[in-house]
């Protein structure tokens, strides 16, 4: 997924620097990747320690995360499944259809009209087979994640959700194929939690914290709130023009906030080492990290320079739910800069 504060590019950086700290050989050790996404670094590690504790408070995240972090070992006949899903008859009054796609009168334009009835139809045979019992919770995560990442392929959006363009671009035309979201076979076992962070903090422990929090005022549930209906897949009324539906505000995309919750964190870690990745543009600074995590133990900083996120033009917006379209061009699209800094925040508690 092209998913904004990824951290694919990084893997092998952030890899590199916490096996320097915290040692070579991690495989009796208990890595936590907090603040998930779509669980970049925790497949990364998962080959090599003893277990994963994954989290996020976002539904797809946590879909995501419960798919390639907590499924581990081999799930019998699951293409079977997927080439079922893919020769279904569509459906023809989904919810994503009905609210979505312009075919349906809604006059959003997410999808393709059969893209959207493409999605439902799957969408409701996997819950139905949940519900039927035909599935079990390995194989429904590993279907839904497919249907996840396949649906987002063929979205008519600039990368994130916040909006749709106004006409349909060439990917948003191809007709969507349910693939298969592969994960990473290991013989232990993991987990993977749907929580607030500053509260799972308090009932985890380990060796290694991974922390990615958001590090500006853009909020994940509204920039990616339509995966987060697949996921769920319930009955809400979409507010405005963008059809969006009630989502989590962080405290640390809240600027009056960040810093005593980024601090209540690190706080109550039960873990020796703690990695902060955090950009040079975040709500705090350098120097405010610096001093926050300094209190807890022996600090250092890692810098690297990457390439900045960028979506792409043709926005619909609307600002009747809350969405600033100038200032979302800004950060998105209009920004001078191409290339950013990612700071590494080290500390090795107390």
């Amino acid at each position: 997924m092209n998913y904004i504060g990824s951290k694919q590019k990084l893997a092998s950086f952030l890899k590199d620097k916490i096996t320097n700290v915290a040692g070579a050989d991690l495989s009796q050790k208990v890595f936590c990747d907090i603040f998930a996404g779509t669980g970049i670094v925790g497949r990364t590690f998962k080959p090599y320690v003893k277990k994963v504790i994954s989290n996020d408070l976002e539904e797809y995240s946590f879909v995501l995360n419960k798919n390639y972090i907590g499924n581990h070992a081999e799930i019998k006949n699951k293409e079977d499944f997927i080439a079922e899903l893919n020769s279904l008859k569509l459906c023809e009054s989904g919810f994503v259809y009905q609210n979505y796609c312009m075919g349906s009168g809604s006059e959003r334009q997410y999808f393709s009209d059969e893209n959207g009835k493409k999605i439902d139809t799957m969408r409701i045979k996997i819950r139905e087979w949940r519900d039927e019992n035909k599935i079990d919770e390995n194989l429904y995560y590993f279907l839904l994640a497919s249907l996840l990442e396949s649906a987002d392929k063929v979205a008519n959006t600039a990368s994130v959700y916040g909006a749709y363009l106004k006409h349909v671009k060439k990917s948003a035309q191809k007709e969507l194929l349910l693939a298969p979201a592969h994960f990473e076979l290991h013989g232990n076992a993991h987990e993977v939690f749907n929580c607030d962070s500053n509260k799972l903090i308090k009932k985890i422990e380990g060796d290694i914290l991974y922390l990615d929090p958001p590090y500006n005022q853009r909020q994940y549930g509204a920039n990616y709130h339509l995966l987060n209906t697949i996921a769920l897949y319930d009955d809400f009324v979409p507010k405005g023009k963008t059809g969006l539906r009630e989502y989590n505000r962080s405290d640390y995309s809240k600027k009056n906030e960040v810093h005593a919750s980024f601090e209540e964190l690190i706080k109550n870690a039960n873990f020796q080492y703690i990695f902060l990745s955090y950009n040079n543009e975040g709500l705090m600074s350098e120097e405010d990290v610096k001093n926050i995590m300094s209190k807890y133990g022996r600090y250092d900083l890692q810098t690297k320079e990457y390439q900045r996120f960028k979506s792409r033009p043709e926005l619909k917006f609307s600002t009747s739910e809350g969405l600033n379209p100038e200032s979302y061009k800004t950060e998105n699209r209009n920004h001078t800069a191409d290339r950013t800094y990612e700071y590494l925040h080290i500390l090795e508690k107390r």
